[in-house]
C-alpha cells in the first residue's frame, strides 16, 4: 500500500491498526496482509470455485446420507420457521400484496429442514441438505462477513437416545473427513496450493476454552485455539460460562446449547480462525422448554414451529450449516470473501483492498 493512500485512509478512518505479525494494516476491521498475492487469477478462481463446491457437495452426500431437496428463499413470519440467529438480528422483509402479508428473506433452515424431514418422511441415519440463500442486513462487513450468505443447509435424523455428546462428536468427525477430502482434491488440482489441515479435529467446550485461555476474549479464544490445533469444534455455545459471559450467542429454538459447536480452522493468510461451520443436535420438547424461558422468549411457545415441537411432533434431529463461500476462501488462500462472492461494500474497504492487491468481484 503507497504511503499516500494509507495516509488517505488514516484520516477517513482514525481506529487503523497494525498487524505486527502479518505486517500489514486493519481499516475499519478489514484486515490487509502485508505483500497479499493471490494463487490464483480471477477467472482461474471462477473455475475452482465452480469444481471445489461441486466436489464438497458430492462428498457430503455421501459421507452423512443425504439427499438434495429444494428450498425456501422466504417464509411467512406468523409460522415461526425462520431463525433469529443471536437474537437480534432482523430478517429483510417484504409486502405481498396478494396475500395481504408480510414475508421475510430466511436467515437459516434450521427450523423449516425439520419441518421438512417430517414432511418427506426421513428414517433415522438418512437426511437431506439444501442451497441455503440469506440476506443479512445487520452484517458488520470484513474480510469473513458479507450482506449475502450462501451454505449448504444440513439435516439428519437421529434417534432420541442418539441425542448426546458422541453423537455429536462423530458427525463432527465424519464432516471433518469431507473437509480434508476436499483440500487433497483442491491441492491436487493447484500444486502451489499446500495442504494444512491436521489430521484430526480437537474439541473444547466454550468453558474448557475459557478455563485455559481466561485473559482473553472469546475471539481471542477462538484465535489461539486454531493456531495451536489447527482446527477445532467448540462446543456448548449459547449458555452462560463461569465468567457470566455467553461464548457467543445463539436462538433458544434450534440447537441444544449443550450439544451445539462451531467448526474453526486457522487461516494462514488473515492469521486468526475462520468458521466454517455451525452445527448442533437439536432441541427437543426440554430443551426447548427450558431455553425458551432462559432467553425470555416463551412468547414463541403459540407460533406453529413451536407447538408442533413441544408436542413432539417433529423428527429428532442434528443439522447445521457449511458456508460455501468460506470454504472456497479458506481452500483457495483468499484474503476477503469478497474475492469468491460478488457482493457490496464500503468504498473505503474497496480502495484499500485494491491497493494491498484484493481483487473484489
Amino acid at each position: 500500500m503507497t504511503n499516500e493512500k494509507l495516509k488517505f485512509i488514516i484520516s477517513k478512518n482514525q481506529t487503523i491498526e497494525r498487524s505486527n505479525k502479518l505486517g500489514g494494516v486493519q481499516v475499519m476491521g478489514l484486515k490487509l496482509p502485508k505483500d497479499y498475492k493471490d494463487k490464483l487469477d480471477i477467472m482461474e478462481t471462477q473455475i475452482a470455485i465452480k469444481k471445489l463446491k461441486d466436489y464438497f457437495e458430492l462428498r457430503l452426500s455421501r459421507e452423512l446420507n443425504l439427499t438434495r431437496v429444494s428450498s425456501p428463499l422466504f417464509v411467512l413470519p406468523e409460522t415461526g420457521m425462520n431463525d433469529n440467529l443471536n437474537g437480534v438480528e432482523k430478517a429483510v422483509n417484504f409486502n405481498v400484496p396478494c396475500l395481504n402479508k408480510n414475508a421475510e428473506i430466511v436467515q437459516s433452515l434450521a427450523k423449516w429442514k425439520r419441518m421438512a424431514l417430517k414432511r418427506y418422511g426421513f428414517s433415522a441415519g438418512s437426511g437431506l441438505y439444501t442451497d441455503m440463500n440469506a440476506i443479512r442486513k445487520d452484517e458488520e462487513l470484513d474480510n469473513l462477513h458479507s450482506l449475502y450468505v450462501d451454505q449448504w443447509d444440513w439435516e439428519l435424523v437421529v434417534n432420541k437416545e442418539d441425542r448426546n455428546m458422541e453423537t455429536l462428536k462423530e458427525t463432527v468427525e465424519k464432516l471433518y473427513i469431507v473437509f480434508k477430502d476436499t483440500e487433497v482434491f483442491v491441492c491436487s488440482l493447484y500444486p502451489h496450493i499446500p495442504e494444512i489441515l491436521p489430521e484430526e479435529i480437537t474439541f473444547y467446550t466454550s468453558q474448557e476454552l475459557l478455563d485455559k485461555y481466561p485473559e482473553l476474549d472469546a475471539k481471542g479464544r477462538e484465535n489461539e485455539a486454531v493456531k495451536e490445533h489447527g482446527a477445532v469444534f467448540i462446543m456448548q455455545i449459547g449458555k452462560v460460562l463461569s465468567n457470566g459471559e455467553k461464548h457467543d450467542g445463539r436462538s433458544p429454538d434450534y440447537d441444544d446449547w449443550e450439544l451445539n459447536g462451531d467448526i474453526l480452522f486457522y487461516n494462514p493468510i488473515l492469521d486468526e480462525a475462520i468458521e466454517l461451520s455451525s452445527m448442533g443436535i437439536r432441541v427437543d420438547e426440554e430443551s426447548l422448554d427450558r431455553q425458551l424461558t432462559l432467553a425470555g422468549c416463551d412468547d414463541r411457545r403459540e407460533l406453529d414451529y413451536h407447538r408442533m415441537l413441544l408436542n413432539g411432533e417433529l423428527p429428532y434431529t442434528v443439522g447445521g450449516g457449511i458456508g460455501q463461500s468460506r470454504i472456497c476462501m479458506y481452500y483457495l488462500r483468499k484474503a476477503h470473501i469478497g474475492e469468491v462472492q460478488v457482493g457490496i461494500w464500503p468504498k473505503e474497504q474497496i480502495d484499500a483492498c485494491e491497493e494491498a492487491g484484493i481483487k473484489l468481484l
